[in-house]
């Protein structure tokens, strides 16, 4: 008893879950492992106190939180919000994006540094203010006037008054406007996937198209054997692409999901929502202490319900949709060279099985010939064995200068290549042979 209380105690004092190596980006994109070693977030619990994500968002990003079956095993392609977060899955760009910062699972790997580093570099682009833009010479059209400003000249003043208020409204409108944190982010991951997956397309096709012409012009085992590691690496990759083309696609055909992704606008709305309701419980115990002092005032009535009939969290989701159809063209793009490079193997194929078919069916022509050859050369040597049997007959009774045995033996080898003859005229009409 005492050894299994004992027992009990130390698997209470146990320490939670360790996870594994993050590193945060934050709105300034400063990275804590860039100056100092990498940022170790914690236990499992800390880390869903950080982000507000459940176990199993975080066990499919870092491998560390989940078993060796459940990493080992294929996770599938996702963009997922949150109610404080963004969960980015797509192949090797794997994050967590709050409002103010972005987590990286496993910053050290070699194929997930780049990512960071371009968080960092992106994000901190983002954050800078933005210099005065430098003088830039006139130009045609353009004059410059004593104080160094520059004016359109009158030649072409007739062709801007021409133009329509359209352009001028977007003349005046200034620059554009700057997109949110977590958007910011999130470009990032998907230009991060997306290049990625470019990357081995391009370097795939550049080893599939020689490999392909050489095993066409010769069949042998190790081009076979190349070609068919090409359409392995072929399947593996036009799989990882068609998962994040249906994801971007699914987030495209889904409003929902993507005003889920709004954190910066739905912090805000939530902000604003308590200040209305704080208001609206301030001025309800304010008319509740003047309700007796108060008599026939409708104005309050109307205050409260202007102020409690908020609507429901609705972003306007143009920006969001423009960025994921831009990557949506590119990925789609991807998945299009891919699948190009699979009809190019697909013929290549077709065209070797021409090529083995072609071969074979020479080989069954020799086959034929070869075996009626053989029965032609048998009969010959059935009429020898007659003539070879002891038994008298009057050729055997000519001298030994006459032409009676040679003009047998001729007769012999001319009957078998009549006969050899006629069977491949025989085989040619039927259309055994060519």
């Amino acid at each position: 008893m005492a050894a299994r209380r004992r027992h009990v105690a130390a698997g209470a004092g146990a320490p939670a879950q360790a996870a594994g190596e993050w590193a945060a980006v934050t709105a300034g994109g400063g990275a804590a492992w860039a100056l100092s070693p990498v940022e170790e977030v914690g236990t499992k619990q800390e880390l869903m106190r950080r982000t507000g994500l459940p176990p199993r968002d975080l066990r499919a990003l870092d491998p560390a939180l989940s078993s060796a079956a459940s990493a080992s095993s294929c996770r599938p392609s996702a963009i997922t919000g949150r109610d404080r977060a963004v969960v980015v899955n797509l192949d090797r760009a794997r994050a967590v994006i709050t409002a103010s910062e972005v987590l990286v699972p496993s910053p050290r790997d070699p194929a997930v540094a780049p990512l960071v580093r371009e968080l960092r570099a992106r994000l901190a682009l983002a954050a800078s203010p933005t210099p005065a833009p430098s003088p830039s010479p006139p130009q045609h059209g353009m004059a410059v006037g004593m104080d160094g400003s520059i004016s359109p000249s009158p030649a072409s003043r007739g062709g801007e008054e021409a133009a329509g208020n359209g352009k001028d409204g977007e003349a005046l409108g200034g620059g554009d406007k700057a997109l949110p944190f977590e958007f910011r982010a999130l470009e990032v991951c998907l230009e991060f996937a997306c290049k990625s997956l470019e990357h081995e397309t391009c370097t795939l096709e550049k080893e599939a198209y020689p490999a392909l012409d050489e095993l066409t012009s010769k069949v042998s085992t190790l081009n076979l054997e190349r070609v068919r590691q090409i359409k392995s690496r072929l399947v593996a990759i036009s799989g990882k692409v068609q998962k994040v083309r249906d994801e971007l696609e699914h987030l495209l055909d889904d409003d929902m999901d993507m005003a889920a992704l709004h954190l910066t606008e739905k912090l805000a709305y939530q902000s604003s929502r308590f200040d209305i309701d704080k208001e609206a419980s301030e001025l309800e115990d304010h008319s509740t202490r003047d309700e007796e002092g108060v008599e026939g005032g409708g104005g309050g009535d109307g205050d409260d319900e202007t102020i409690a009939g908020g609507g429901s969290f609705s972003p306007n989701t143009d920006e969001l949709e423009i960025l994921l159809e831009s990557y949506f063209v590119q990925i789609d793009g991807t998945l299009n060279s891919l699948s190009t490079l699979r009809e190019y193997v697909e013929d290549t194929e077709d065209y070797i099985n021409m090529m083995l078919d072609e071969k074979q069916n020479q080989l069954l022509q020799m086959g034929i010939l070869l075996s009626t050859g053989t029965l032609v050369s048998s009969c010959a040597i059935a009429v020898t064995g007659v003539f070879g049997i002891n038994v008298h007959i009057s050729l055997y009774d000519s001298p030994a200068s006459s032409a009676a045995f040679p003009c047998a033996a001729a007769g012999i080898v001319a009957g078998s290549l009549a006969l050899y003859l006629a069977a491949l005229l025989c085989y040619k009409r039927a259309g055994i042979l060519q």
